[in-house]
């Protein structure tokens, strides 16, 4: 028992193949975090831009009042202005992390 024992804490020839796996595996995560990060960067501009496509939806309208031989109706109008972060540009996911004080850390003293 002992001689066995002795020649499978000797025995290296599984070492290599387990260090080539611990090694592919980790190329393979860190490749994968790597892809999902630009995914996700990818996602939020493509949701970016549907969101600055639908605020420069212009839904002013003007309808003209009616007028007849002893009535009259006014028209109606809406003028739709820009609402803030309307325009396209406004996500930016690549820039540095900043507290919630503006960058002057996180209490905003």
């Amino acid at each position: 028992m002992t001689r066995i024992l002795t020649a499978l804490h000797q025995d290296e020839a599984g070492f290599i193949v387990s260090a080539e796996l611990v090694l592919v595996a980790t190329i393979t995560v860190i490749g994968m975090i790597i892809g999902l990060a630009e995914v996700a960067n990818g996602v939020n501009e493509e949701l970016e831009d549907v969101g600055s496509a639908v605020g420069q939806i212009n839904q002013s309208y003007y309808l003209h009042g009616t007028v007849g031989h002893k009535a009259r109706v006014h028209g109606s109008r809406f003028r739709d202005v820009a609402d803030f972060c309307d325009g396209q540009f406004d996500i930016f996911c690549n820039s540095p992390v900043r507290g919630e004080g503006g960058g002057r850390g996180n209490y905003g003293y």
